[in-house]
């Protein structure tokens, strides 16, 4: 069927409220492989976002394909009353590396998603706290958009038509120093804003603590060590260790949310590894599975989530830990444990940054650049290299979707993602399997994307 009638009958039939049209008219891809999406017309494209940093691994990785395609054929399915020994392997491999690296014991829960996955960590955080149920998180965060996930997630877009699911997260400004006040290193923005924090358990009267019972009204924090949809926005190094002591001395929690950064995005496997804390609750999802299965999870505290405090039947999911995805997230643990990706990851990372950074001398209206590991970012701005510019990503967007670029005398496509505050973020999450040449592919495409847009 062509892509024009496929768009049509997209148009009549689908609901658009489970995708985001960036793209007019969206674009249709047929197949993959690699660093690269392919349309109709087997025009290459390559791919700079990877499924929202799901597929980490590559498309169509051979290695956790075949397993996939193995356990179709050993046990594909089966209900979640019953166990399969991959579903207790991948929770053991999660827990012993949690316990190695934290020096805490913990168990691992699992679901098919990352909002699923938030939901859980919500009744495990409100069950250790007695039922409370406000939460703190980040201007600029995103946790997902079930009801709960909502609650958490900075944009009122996603709440406004329905309502609340308990409480509304207490949201607290997140150290964007490319946007913050003039005048100050990163780390003395990032020691300020812990300041900021802190500053709301100083009396009774700032409205989160009670002197005189020694208790805070708020149960957990949700992190995102870098902020994913809020524009891969990097903190200071300095600045998760003040939050957490802030936490840790009035009896609240830490809920980190690794879901768009876990599995060595940034070159670990948790990038909360990079600040020097330990969590209380980590959820994860995504690039477990390499995009093939859904399935998320979360670890916990064993005082948290132990049978006794939180007994089976706390929550159920038909799907949860399905042994197809179980099978293919052991295999990507073992995969990781196999060779270095943090060596792999860093190196490529700095090579894509330094090419970014050429991009930046050359076009004034990229405004700031940045990255940990593979997770990097360039924000798109006006001619003063400040003032945020979503026109001019959007031409970007489209142009590079068009798929009419040039590289080695061929036709080639460029798939990026927009995020960000302003939604003038291009945000960064290529494969970890990309090759040198390939990065040096991207910044020339790019190069093209910013002048064929400056112009139109």
């Amino acid at each position: 069927m062509r892509d024009d009638d496929l768009l049509a009958d997209e148009a009549r039939y689908c609901s658009f409220g489970d995708t985001v049209h960036y793209a007019d008219p969206a674009k249709i891809f047929d197949r993959c492989d690699g660093s690269y999406l392919f349309d109709g017309d087997g025009t290459p494209f390559l791919d700079l976002q990877m499924w929202y940093s799901a597929v980490n691994f590559g498309y169509a990785n051979k290695r956790l394909n075949d397993v996939l395609k193995h356990q179709i054929d050993v046990l594909p399915q089966v209900a979640s009353q019953y166990l399969h020994p991959t579903k207790i392997e991948l929770a053991k491999c999660i827990a012993q590396d949690a316990e190695k690296k934290w020096g805490n014991a913990g168990r691992v829960h699992f679901n098919v998603g990352g909002s699923q996955s938030i939901e859980d960590s919500l009744k495990i955080v409100r069950n250790a706290k007695g039922g409370k149920s406000l939460m703190f998180a980040f201007e600029g965060g995103y946790h997902g958009r079930t009801l709960g996930a909502s609650s958490i997630t900075s944009s009122y877009r996603y709440r406004r038509r329905y309502g609340h699911f308990g409480d509304r997260a207490h949201f607290i400004p997140f150290p964007y120093h490319f946007r913050g006040p003039k005048g100050m290193s990163k780390e003395e923005y990032g020691d300020w804003c812990v300041g900021q924090f802190e500053r709301l358990f100083e009396t009774e009267y700032n409205g989160v603590w009670d002197p005189k019972a020694g208790q805070a009204e708020y149960a957990a924090f949700y992190v995102e060590p870098l902020q994913g949809t809020g524009g891969y926005v990097i903190p200071p190094m300095n600045f998760f260790q003040g939050i957490k002591r802030v936490l840790d001395k009035y009896g609240i929690l830490m809920v980190v949310d690794e879901i768009q950064m876990g599995f060595y995005r940034t070159g670990k496997l948790w990038s909360i590894e990079h600040f020097g804390v330990k969590p209380d609750v980590l959820v994860f999802g995504k690039a477990l599975t390499n995009g093939l299965n859904p399935l998320a999870g979360l670890w916990a505290r064993e005082e948290l989530i132990n049978p006794t405090i939180f007994p089976p039947g706390s929550t159920h999911s038909t799907f949860a830990s399905n042994p197809l995805g179980t099978a293919v997230g052991l295999e990507t643990m073992k995969m990781l444990a196999e060779e270095d990706y943090e060596t792999k990851v860093m190196s490529a990372g700095a090579h894509f940054l330094d090419g970014l950074r050429d991009l930046k001398k050359r076009h004034k209206e990229i405004g700031e650049v940045d990255g940990l590991g593979l997770a990097l970012r360039a924000e798109i701005c006006k001619e003063d290299s400040f003032t945020p510019d979503k026109a001019l990503l959007d031409k970007m967007v489209n142009i590079g979707l068009a798929g009419n670029l040039n590289w080695k005398g061929k036709r080639h496509g460029l798939v990026l993602d927009v995020g960000g505050y302003y939604k003038n973020v291009i945000t960064f999450a290529p494969s970890l399997h990309i090759t040198k040449e390939e990065i040096d592919q991207g910044m020339d495409l790019l190069d093209q994307l910013l002048t064929v847009a400056k112009r139109s």
